[in-house]
């Protein structure tokens, strides 16, 4: 997936690694860049992000088990939790620092955030739409915490312990004085470009201190 990040985040996304938000992310890291995955999982999007980017490819990840295989790869990654396991890197160590999916599972989401800005010149983070149409619906007429294609937990073995929105982070965003250099909507394959808060299962931000 190489060319300009214009040019894959239009229209239809197709699918990295079985994720269209992983599509996104590779468009908008430079190609030779410093990047650390935060919360990288067995390194799959790291791994691609090395052989087709050539980033130099750093990873964070709580779970022993994935650190091994993220290590089988051949790639450089420490187990370590990420409320806490950021301090260990200087400022602007990175150009880029990425955050897929895990915003939600944090204990201290803005203190994450701020971490990753102090660190990276640059931070993308995607995250799971909570007022996403399905979620909204779902909840007034079962009366129960909200089970969907893509929120598909009971209450009980959720991982995601921040429910947030398109315009909770937004919010965030401005109470920081950060800034989101590029913003991309997503529902399923599709790319959204109106009322995202309502219409997106994903979004996928680029954000920069201001």
């Amino acid at each position: 997936m190489n060319g300009t990040a214009e040019a894959q985040t239009h229209g239809i996304v197709p699918s990295l690694l079985g994720r269209e938000d992983y599509t996104i992310i590779s468009a908008l890291v430079p190609e030779g860049a410093k990047v650390l995955d935060v919360g990288c999982g067995e390194g799959e999007l790291l791994h691609w992000l090395v052989e087709n980017k050539g980033v130099e490819g750093r990873g964070i990840e709580l779970e022993s088990a994935k650190v091994h295989k993220a290590i089988s790869k051949g790639l450089s990654v420490y187990q370590g939790d990420i409320n806490a396991g950021l301090t260990v890197y200087p400022d602007n160590a990175f150009d880029v620092v990425v955050l897929s999916q895990t915003l939600q599972e944090t204990q201290q989401p803005r203190q994450v955030m701020l971490e990753m800005l102090r660190i990276g010149r640059k931070v993308v983070v995607t995250f799971p739409n909570f007022a996403h149409w399905s979620v909204r619906f779902s909840l007034l007429f079962h009366g129960k915490a909200p089970r969907t294609k893509f929120l598909p937990y009971s209450w009980y073995n959720s991982p995601n312990i921040r429910v947030l929105s398109i315009g909770d982070f937004e919010d965030l965003i401005g109470e920081e004085n950060w800034r989101i250099e590029r913003k991309i909507f997503l529902a399923g394959h599709r790319r959204i470009t109106r009322w995202p808060n309502f219409f997106a299962e994903v979004a996928i931000c680029l954000v920069t201190k201001s």
